[in-house]
């Protein structure tokens, strides 16, 4: 999951990043991690049983941190289906809406968000020190929360 989440930022987001030594390794690493620590939280899109995509949310929170589809596959539906189907399970969880970000330069990936009924919240500059300035748009969707009784 790591590798197809380093091959779509590889592909979609760091060709608008300014170049900066060791950002690769370190995105890897990063992504690496997140898979790690946040696989109990995703979910996977497969083809002929490979792994093609995944989305994940972070833990308690209606916020979705991670989706992911390799570069050779989007376009196709893989990520909306993705998408979809984390909204319907923060449905069922009782959830009102849902955020995510996504790069402000990253116009595919802000254009795909609006088409799924991702409204944009606000746009944010990174100024973490050590960082270059990064600007980030926050997206919302208002979910349709379940409240009925799950039984299992």
């Amino acid at each position: 999951m790591a590798s197809i989440a380093y091959r779509a930022w590889e592909s979609g987001i760091l060709p608008i990043l300014p170049d900066k030594p060791g950002q690769e390794e370190a995105e890897r690493h990063r992504l690496a991690r997140a898979v790690e620590f946040g696989w109990q939280h995703a979910i996977s899109a497969e083809i002929d049983g490979v792994v093609v995509g995944w989305c994940s949310r972070a833990p308690s929170r209606s916020y979705v941190p991670f989706l992911f589809v390799m570069p050779e596959l989007q376009g196709h539906g893989i990520g909306a289906q993705l998408l979809s189907r984390m909204e319907t399970i923060l449905e069922l969880e009782g959830a009102e809406r849902i955020l995510l970000e996504t790069p402000a330069d990253h116009v595919r990936a802000v254009r795909f968000y609006e088409r799924q009924g991702y409204h944009i919240l606000a746009l944010k500059a990174d100024a973490r020190a050590g960082h270059d300035p990064f600007a980030s748009v926050h997206l919302e969707k208002r979910l349709r929360p379940y409240s009925g009784i799950i039984e299992g």
